[in-house]
């Protein structure tokens, strides 16, 4: 009986910091992949600004950006 306790005790144990360390590694391996290669940039603001036919101000370009919260 004292062997089934430990047995699940270890086995809960076991699951709680494997899913703690995985979840820590890919937050961290996500938040580089967003750094290295962020989803909007200002040059594809400014390309979408063009193809409405306008030219956009560094303001318009900046307010964007912020309102995506970049």
């Amino acid at each position: 009986m004292n062997m089934f306790w430990t047995s699940l005790i270890s086995l809960v144990v076991g699951l709680a910091v494997g899913g703690g360390l995985g979840f820590y590694f890919t937050r961290r391996q996500f938040e580089k992949q967003i750094k290295e290669n962020p989803p909007v940039n200002e040059k594809m603001i400014r390309a979408m600004f063009m193809q409405m036919g306008r030219k956009p101000s560094e303001a318009q370009i900046r307010a964007v950006m912020k309102s995506m919260g970049q």
